[in-house]
């Protein structure tokens, strides 16, 4: 007798579990990320740059005066250079790269940091003096000249409405009244007065004109005329005096006061105004000094004509 023995079906096969206890699951949160548009080179934040600061001109701290007297410096150099070069081509002379290096060293110095030394200009213009030849008609045609430029100066600080001018009415600097009385000795001596001269007229012309379009431009020619006469002026004046007068000293370089205090009161005045001008406004005083000396130094050389 066969026993039917029932035999169990085969489990399937199951695939074994990982130890889930040592890797527990995870859930990867997962994000988009999507990149911005690049922005127009124009709108690009641009880093910062430094801040530069303009650059100090000579005797800018001072004032304006202070910033001219380094441009007649200036000129006055150039004349020199000029003056000395001209007589080394007359001798043969050749200047070495030596020298020529140490002038632009010393006119860079000036230039940039306003320490040189101070110009002993009565007594370069006194040796200037000393090689003239001043003749009679000539110094009486730079009196008439003088005459007209003073009058042409001070009729207009005395008549303008600017109240920038009226600070330098009855300054004492004034010089009209006195050529006025110098040119009536010349007429006792006999002496014929001429007219004023092309570049009298043509100065006098210009001050008019300047006037009416720039008060620091007109006072820029009204402080550097007066500087130059009581300084540079004063000094060929009273050479010329000595050489075709006999020493006599004419009105026209006598004061009732100390010039130098008087162009000195007038100087603070014009540094005082300055402080309210713009750099543009003291440039132009500037470019202005430098072409009242070029008038002012034609005129002077009448007097050797």
């Amino acid at each position: 007798m066969l026993l039917a023995i029932a035999v169990p079906s085969a489990a399937p096969l199951r695939r074994p579990h990982h130890f889930r206890f040592l890797h527990p699951s995870r859930k990867l949160a997962l994000s988009r990320t999507r990149c911005a548009p690049s922005l127009p080179a124009e709108s690009q934040p641009v880093a910062p740059q430094p801040r530069r600061y303009p650059r100090q001109y000579p005797g800018e701290a001072v004032g304006v005066a202070e910033e001219m007297r380094f441009v007649a410096m200036r000129l006055r150099n150039t004349k020199r250079a000029t003056r000395n070069k001209d007589n080394n081509r007359a001798d043969g002379a050749e200047e070495d790269d030596e020298s020529k290096e140490e002038e632009v060293e010393d006119n860079d110095e000036m230039d940039e940091e306003g320490n040189d030394e101070e110009v002993n200009e009565e007594e370069e213009d006194n040796r200037e003096v000393e090689e003239w030849m001043p003749s009679m008609e000539g110094f009486v045609s730079y009196l008439v000249d003088s005459k007209l430029v003073f009058d042409t100066v001070e009729r207009i600080v005395a008549g303008s409405t600017d109240v920038a001018y009226v600070y330098f009415r009855k300054s004492g600097l004034e010089r009209s009244a006195s050529i006025e009385k110098d040119l009536e000795w010349f007429r006792e001596q006999a002496i014929e007065i001429p007219e004023p001269s092309t570049f009298g007229s043509t100065y006098a012309a210009y001050l008019s004109e300047l006037a009416g379009s720039s008060a620091p431009a007109f006072l820029s020619h009204y402080y550097n005329i007066y500087f130059s006469h009581t300084t540079g002026g004063l000094a060929i004046g009273k050479k010329t005096c000595d050489k075709i007068l006999e020493g006599r000293l004419l009105e026209f370089y006598k004061w009732d006061s100390d010039p130098e205090i008087l162009l000195k009161d007038a100087r603070e005045k014009l540094n005082e105004l300055s402080k309210h001008w713009s750099r543009k406004d003291r440039n132009l005083c500037l470019k202005e000094a430098a072409k009242c000396f070029q008038y002012m130094g034609r005129i002077v050389r009448l007097i050797i004509s």
